[in-house]
């Protein structure tokens, strides 16, 4: 029997997005089976192909992350032809994403009304700082931004310390919403064969995940960063061990798990000891818990330890490295983690679908990011039927650049 194959074959993205929210919506996409086109130039490269020093580091971001499986081509859009051709591949696509500030789109004619007419049930996604319309639309912004104005960043670190910086995971964040939103504006296009604008605002992604800290606010009251605590569970949080840079994460939710934490870490003490034996009790008193458990785990082996709570019941485990995490066996059985590689490139991991499906094939990643204009022979030659005598032509003159 054939299996079918990935849930969104036959889908085609014009992909426009850059830097890392944008693109991380259509590799999402892309590992789900749809075919996306990333369009970009030798002048104006995605970002991420190149030393950013805005990531904290000058050396070739991680660009597998976030565009594996896609095609590649070049088309220099402040030319007239390029735009043409841009319309043309939209018009053979299902989806057109992009991640530029608003207005971009509409000067380079590539707005969703001029994207409707050359496929007028197209589904767009726009991803921005602010959103397509309101007072602070025109706001540019990266991904510690999308946190601070969301109130996310203010939401995370300490009580005593300075709001937290969110980095990679407010893009990435921004990218799974941008993935749900277009998605399901696809659903609604196949059932009512109409086109659909997504506007969607990386900020309010951020606003959307603070949860009850917003409704405090909003009655009066000033919420405070809870760092690694939780107003129901206590001991909650990450503790340090007995080796350097080990540390130990875990929560205890109720009495008995408090009791084999217990047993574990300090069987000396009574786990009908008045001060610690009730939920609340523990909560009045997790600062002096706290410090109990920086004594109790001092001297241990985080591994072990860790493995000795899981067995007892109670929720615990290392703080993971990078290096944990690659030379994990269970992510790589399942195909979390998948090694690429390509000519002249090494052979190195990327993180591949988290989604598993029963009855669909061709689902992760399926090659290696594309260099610059990799793909061009198809689609300009197979998908639009551009001749070899055209397209030099086209190179001759900038328009493919």
């Amino acid at each position: 029997m054939t299996r079918p194959q990935a849930p969104l074959a036959g889908v085609r993205i014009a992909d426009f997005t850059i830097h890392a929210a944008g693109p991380f919506c259509t590799h999402l996409l892309s590992q789900l089976g749809a075919e996306c086109i990333k369009i970009e130039s030798r002048t104006r490269p995605d970002a991420f192909r190149k030393p950013h020093a805005v990531y904290g580091r000058m050396q070739a971001a991680t660009f597998d992350q976030v565009s594996a499986n896609k095609l590649s081509v070049r088309l220099n859009l402040k030319h007239p032809e390029a735009v043409a051709i841009a319309k043309r591949i939209v018009a053979l696509s299902d989806i057109a994403a992009e991640s530029f500030r608003p207005g971009v789109m509409k000067r380079l004619g590539l707005d969703f009304e001029a994207l409707r007419e050359a496929r007028p049930d197209i589904v767009l996604l726009s991803l921005s700082s602010c959103g397509q319309s309101g007072p602070d639309s025109h706001f540019a912004g990266y991904a510690p931004l999308f946190g601070a104005w969301g109130g996310l960043g203010w939401m995370s670190g300490y009580s005593d310390g300075p709001p937290m910086e969110m980095r990679h995971v407010m893009d990435h964040s921004a990218g799974v919403h941008a993935a749900a939103a277009t998605l399901a504006a696809l659903h609604q296009r196949r059932r009512t064969g109409r086109a659909q604008h997504v506007d969607l605002a990386a900020r309010e992604v951020a606003s959307a995940m603070i949860g009850d800290a917003l409704v405090q606010a909003s009655r009066g009251s000033t919420p405070l960063r809870p760092g690694n605590g939780d107003p129901a569970m206590a001991p909650h949080g990450v503790y340090p061990t007995g080796q350097p840079d080990r540390w130990l994460t875990l929560a205890v939710r109720d009495d008995p798990e408090w009791a084999a934490l217990l047993g574990v870490l300090a069987p000396e003490v009574p786990p009908r000891d008045p001060r610690f034996a009730t939920a609340p009790a523990r909560r009045a008193r997790r600062a002096e818990i706290d410090v109990l458990l920086t004594r109790w785990l001092a001297d241990r082996d985080a591994d072990q330890t860790a493995a000795q709570l899981q067995q007892a019941g109670v929720c615990a485990h290392v703080s993971w490295t990078m290096q944990d995490v690659a030379d994990d066996p269970h992510l790589r059985e399942r195909g979390a983690l998948v090694e690429v590689s390509a000519p002249d490139i090494q052979p190195r991991l990327a993180v591949g679908a988290p989604g598993r499906f029963s009855a669909s094939d061709g689902v992760g990643i399926r090659r290696l990011t594309p260099t610059l204009g990799q793909d061009e022979d198809y689609v300009f030659g197979e998908l639009l039927g551009i001749d070899s005598a055209r397209r030099a032509d086209l190179v001759e003159r900038e328009v493919i650049l």
